[in-house]
């Protein structure tokens, strides 16, 4: 499977990242990354426009399929915006002290769009199948969260390409 990862820079050798004391995650703490390039891209040339980044960069990784399967790791998948996954990014978004046990999580990105739903839900506009409802109607984009060196340890670095704004 190609992975792609956009930030600032290379990251030839990715490390598990700490939470951020002023950023909560979709699947917490960790290196993100996703099956869609034109995503990565995206994501590299927002930060741009934002004054975030001064340089940007999209890294290529592949990951053999079976580590997915593999009984060393803990993977866990969401097929897609399920009550179980709504309920997972909601436990990341809300408690910085959550912890979860999985090496590695797939699932859609909660993207602004699909945050704006999920704040109506968090602020009690919509009920919990209502806001399953209307999150199934994005077409919503992948993400595979890398939570520990056991999994950032199946990537193999594939090269890096720069992004301008």
């Amino acid at each position: 499977m190609r992975l792609y990862h956009g930030g600032a820079c290379p990251v030839p050798q990715p490390l598990p990242q700490s939470p951020s004391a002023n950023r909560t995650l979709d699947f917490g703490s960790g290196f993100y990354t996703t099956t869609s390039l034109d995503q990565a891209r995206r994501w590299v040339s927002l930060r741009l426009r934002q004054g975030a980044y001064r340089t940007g960069a999209v890294s290529a990784y592949e990951l053999d399929d079976a580590a997915l399967s593999d009984s060393a790791l803990q993977v866990k998948r969401f097929s897609g915006a399920t009550e179980e996954w709504l309920d997972f990014v909601m436990a990341n978004r809300r408690d910085r002290a959550f912890q979860h046990q999985w090496d590695i999580v797939t699932g859609p990105v909660a993207n602004d769009n699909v945050y704006a739903t999920i704040n109506l839900f968090e602020t009690g506009f919509l009920n919990k199948q209502a806001t399953i409802a209307a999150l199934r109607t994005y077409a919503l984009v992948d993400q595979v969260l890398f939570h520990t060196a056991a999994a950032l340890n199946r990537l193999l670095y594939l090269g890096t390409e720069e992004v301008q704004s």
